[in-house]
């Protein structure tokens, strides 16, 4: 069957983040089934199409990618109780209300989460889901994922060590059976998992961090991931009190413990590393160990600024993250993208510290290093995955800053992203989701999300 094949033509620029980081004018993108078949001079494309897209008045990029969330977070955003707390203080408010989420909560925030991401420009997204508490199963947010239709990466996570033990979740929210978490992570991996280079779903193993599970289970869990070909993502060195327990508990930093249970190398990616010393940054640049970078959790927690330059410059790969909207409030991983510039600029009080277009390559060519998809996502690029997305630039928004196209997204952040494709699938379409009813989706999840708050 001949693949359907589309053609994308006249837009105002097109921001390759090639090896070259070509910035593109008077070119079209030829699209084959799911994969960018090449990018030519207008007028000079070799075959007829079936289907052309006038992008007239847009920029068009790489799909963003999300490396960490927490999907479920969604349905408990600006709960009072945790709107002044740092890190531990705002878990121990929340897990008393995340006890009680279910399998049909789990779905309507993985929904909300998703559409609020794909709306914002992202097309790929990890979710570090670690609360599997009244039936709520992988498959949960697997589904939910699909019928939005974005490149899912699900982290299989975990919490084990109760407060009985020494860790901080109650034990009422922690599966204490690490032998059947490491069943349920392997059945995972065997029945979901696509090793392809396409894959629209991508199954990881992350233990959430220190505190939260035993040393056995973080060692166990990376032999299991390793013999499955599977990633591996946790939490490491997000605040002092991280530092702290891991100093008390472990004799140890954080990334001093990462390297003794085995959680280095190119296959995982940390959350946050906040605090990450130069040993640990050497450490990661010299293993291949990537970092997913989410400095509007680090503020909003008051957890610190990330040495995102040092990082850089030693050459640790690095994404960007939006995490859980519980710790951020927002998923806009535009408006993330911004703040990974700024955030860089004060940690250094130097305006070059990040430039609106590095911190572009961090949410698309950074984000796809980290996830180990650089090979095919992260570019618009022949032979890449149909993963691009376009923004109009005649919004309120982006008046006045028509001088420098592709930095004025970063530095002015439009609301909404105008047209995504995704694996050569068009999921927008004039500002509008076209898999599922965006109006039902806010409605399901607030329901779900006043159950939950409200308690049994």
């Amino acid at each position: 069957m001949k693949e359907q094949t589309l053609l994308l033509k006249n837009a105002d620029l097109i921001a390759t983040m090639d090896d070259q980081a070509r910035e593109l004018t008077g070119y079209s993108v030829l699209v084959r089934g799911n994969t960018i078949a090449g990018l030519y001079p207008e007028g000079e494309i070799p075959e007829p199409v079936d289907e052309i897209i006038d992008l007239s008045g847009h920029v068009l990029i790489p799909g963003l990618i999300n490396t960490h969330h927490h999907m479920f977070q969604t349905l408990t955003r600006a709960l009072p109780a945790a709107q002044d707390a740092e890190l531990f203080d705002w878990l121990s408010a929340l897990f008393p209300v995340w006890q009680h989420i279910t399998p049909a909560m789990q779905r309507a925030a993985t929904r909300t989460a998703c559409a609020e991401l794909m709306l914002s420009g992202c097309t790929t997204a990890a979710d570090h889901a670690y609360l599997y508490v009244n039936g709520v199963a992988v498959e949960d947010s697997l589904q939910a994922a699909s019928e939005m239709g974005i490149r899912f990466h699900h982290v299989r996570g975990a919490i084990s060590l109760g407060a009985s033990q020494g860790g901080l979740p109650p034990d009422n929210v922690v599966e204490q059976d690490e032998d059947a978490i490491l069943r349920d992570m392997q059945r995972a991996i065997e029945r979901h998992n696509d090793p392809g280079p396409d894959a629209m779903v991508r199954i990881a193993l992350g233990p959430s961090s220190p505190f939260t599970v035993s040393t056995d289970l973080m060692r166990e869990a990376a032999a299991l991931a390793r013999a499955h070909g599977a990633g591996l993502h946790t939490h490491t060195a997000e605040n002092q009190k991280d530092l702290d327990f891991s100093q008390a508990r472990y004799g140890m930093t954080p990334t001093q413990y990462t390297e003794t249970v085995g959680w280095v190398g190119p296959d995982v990616w940390h959350a946050h590393c906040v605090h990450l010393d130069q040993p640990g940054i050497e450490l990661f640049a010299r293993t291949g160990t990537g970092v997913a970078h989410c400095p509007c959790s680090n503020m909003r927690l008051a957890s610190g600024i990330a040495p995102i330059r040092a990082m850089l410059d030693a050459g640790v790969a690095v994404g960007i993250g939006v995490d859980g909207s519980a710790s951020n409030d927002s998923g806009n991983l535009l408006a993330e993208t911004r703040q990974a510039m700024l955030s860089a600029r004060v940690r250094h009080q130097q305006p070059g510290a990040m430039s609106a277009r590095e911190a572009l390559r961090l949410a698309t060519r950074g984000g796809a290093e980290v996830l180990g998809r650089a090979d095919r996502l992260g570019r618009i690029q022949a032979g890449y995955c149909a993963d691009m997305v376009a923004f109009r630039m005649d919004e309120l928004a982006l008046a006045g800053a028509q001088s420098d196209l592709l930095a004025a997204l970063v530095f002015c952040t439009p609301s909404r992203v105008a047209w995504s494709m995704i694996n050569g699938r068009q999921v927008i379409r004039g500002g509008q989701l076209l898999t599922q009813s965006l109006p039902d989706i806010i409605h399901q999840h607030n329901e779900q999300a006043r159950a939950l708050v409200d308690g049994p």
